[in-house]
């Protein structure tokens, strides 16, 4: 009898952990590369089995095993492996950047620099320096095998080492955390970042990608996972980004419990980050146009949220919640699920009227009314008289409402990052604990008749 043939039932692809690429939090996967892989794998009907590995070289052994059926982990473009590997279309591109510490020299070029390059072992920088090596033959780096991009930035931020070199989209999304860490020159401009498939016997599996890759692209999958992931973390400073990180410090635990408690359908999290983009935090905020508060309501809001006392943080916090969740419903059904919050935020910071204005000046414009990558664009067209003319609620600030959003995302960011640290810390505190007692029950374990050399009872 003919050997029945295995029917294929799921996507096995390989990837690293990093905030653009896999990462799994309290609220769930993400990862550039995680949501096209899942795309990916509902295109091709199967069920989708991603498995990070702990460096390249396991990523790449794992594909040259069978183990995976392609490599999804943020990789560049370059020759070495172009040799290696079948390389896949480009998802979005990044620049290399050496990275330093505030305070140090800015180094010109890379002659300049009075140490040793760190950098990940079989990543792309490494084919850099090779190639910078030919102009620069003192230029001398050191490869880390136990070492990922956001280990060696962490590093620098402590002062462990001197340089490392990161992709721009890793090193803008570090320095929210991590607000030491300064760009140097750009080593390599415009690479373009990549899936890897196997050399041999994967040409069904190509021709699927690349037939995926266009549907996508038609679609705005690409330009929608680029504005989510990299957009809003472009615009960057730094003494707002130490401000925040002391805030969650020494403000954030007086109104956590109170964020956490009337945040009704939203993460707490987005909602005390809209209250830091508010107020910083401060109860007693107020501004010349009368919102004021730790939410800054307008008496209106105030009043049809229920609300007497705006200078009352719980209240604050409960009216401005109340009034975000109101939004949130009254948004069209047409805007997806993962986008609506960005509508309603912009929505609270200069009307829900305004907001459905630029949705209809995007529509007229043939864009797509229920993208926030599109939407964002026409926002500041509401300051030109050429385009508020047309609409029904007139002249709005819609540049500041897109720079609101994106501050936001950028604070929320950092309050999922902490937290994950945080838990991390946590497990590992009752990990140590549990070792701890395990071992102390085996030490004090009480000793038998036995054991004592005692005859065993008859």
């Amino acid at each position: 009898m003919p050997t029945p043939v295995e029917v294929k039932t799921q996507l096995n692809v390989g990837t690293l952990y990093g905030a653009q690429v896999y990462v799994t939090t309290g609220q769930g996967t993400a990862g550039f590369d995680y949501e096209m892989a899942e795309r990916f794998a509902e295109h091709l009907g199967l069920t989708l089995n991603m498995r990070p590995y702990a460096t390249i070289a396991e990523l790449y052994d794992a594909l040259q095993q069978g183990e995976v059926d392609l490599i999804a982990a943020g990789l560049s473009d370059t020759q070495q492996r172009r040799e290696r590997f079948r390389i896949g279309p480009p998802l979005y591109y990044v620049n290399q950047v050496l990275v330093f510490k505030q305070g140090e020299r800015y180094p010109a070029d890379i002659s300049q620099l009075d140490d040793n390059i760190n950098v990940i072992a079989d990543s792309s920088f490494i084919e850099t320096l090779a190639n910078l090596q030919k102009l620069y033959p003192e230029l001398i780096w050191n490869q880390h095998n136990d070492k990922d991009s956001e280990e060696l930035l962490a590093m620098i931020a402590r002062d462990e080492i001197r340089y490392t070199i990161a992709d721009s989209t890793t090193f803008e999304i570090n320095r929210r955390y991590m607000p030491e860490l300064r760009a140097g020159p750009v080593l390599l401009e415009e690479q373009a970042v990549v899936w890897l498939l196997p050399p041999n016997n994967s040409d069904r599996l190509m021709s699927q990608l690349l037939s995926f890759w266009h549907e996508q692209q038609r679609l705005g999958t690409l330009d929608h996972l680029n504005e989510k992931y990299f957009a809003h973390v472009k615009r960057f400073d730094y003494v707002d980004t130490r401000a925040f990180l002391r805030a969650i410090d020494t403000k954030l635990p007086k109104y956590q419990k109170q964020f956490q408690q009337y945040a009704g359908n939203i993460d707490w999290r987005k909602l005390a980050a809209t209250a830091y983009q508010e107020s910083h935090w401060n109860p007693n905020a107020r501004s010349p146009t009368g919102v004021r508060g730790l939410m800054m309501l307008t008496l209106p809001t105030a009043k049809q949220v229920g609300i007497s006392n705006r200078l009352d943080p719980e209240q604050s916090i409960k009216g401005g919640a109340k009034y975000l969740n109101d939004i949130l419903e009254r948004l069209p059904e047409s805007i997806p699920e993962n986008q609506r919050m960005w509508f309603a935020l912009a929505s609270y910071n200069i009307g829900y009227g305004h907001v459905e204005d630029a949705r209809k000046l995007a529509e007229s414009m043939g864009l797509n009314p229920s993208a926030w990558r599109d939407v964002k664009q026409v926002l500041p067209l509401l300051q030109k008289r050429k385009y508020y003319k047309q609409t029904r609620y007139g002249y709005a600030r819609g540049s500041e409402a897109v720079h609101y959003v994106d501050n936001i995302r950028r604070y929320y960011d950092t309050l999922v990052w902490i937290d994950n640290q945080n838990q991390q810390l946590q497990d590992s505190f009752e990990d140590n604990l549990q070792q701890t007692a395990d071992k102390t029950e085996v030490e004090t374990e009480p000793e038998t008749p036995q054991s004592l050399g005692a005859a065993p009872a008859q």
